[in-house]
């Protein structure tokens, strides 16, 4: 396979996991105190990709104390960056398919010209 081949496959992988962190902090938007997490992706030698994905410890916003008297803070996720999150994970997701299809078709392409 090509590094073009597997540079792609590799971004997919990570595209993937970057969407469950996506997906899990969208889900988690209303629960006090959950904190939100983050994939950062990370070259790797020779070509790929790799995520890591870190928890953000900023704090949320006051919220009334509980019955006992508690402090509480909601949560610190930011709706509208997970939605950009979103899309420009779809549109990385897009991106990497066409390599992989253009990469299919130049080998097509390659063995006819050969055959």
């Amino acid at each position: 396979m090509s590094d073009a081949f597997n540079a792609a496959l590799s971004a997919l992988g990570s595209l993937s996991r970057k969407m469950d962190v996506t997906a899990n902090n969208i889900a988690n938007v209303n629960t006090n105190s959950f904190k939100k997490s983050l994939a950062e992706f990370q070259d790797v030698y020779p070509s790929g990709v790799k995520v890591s994905i870190s928890r953000v410890d900023t704090p949320g916003d006051a919220l009334p104390p509980d019955e006992k008297g508690k402090e509480q803070e909601s949560s610190n996720v930011n709706l509208a960056d997970e939605l950009v999150n979103l899309i420009t994970t779809r549109h990385a997701f897009a991106a990497n398919i066409k390599t992989i299809t253009t990469e299919d078709e130049m080998r097509k392409t390659l063995l006819d010209t050969i055959a």
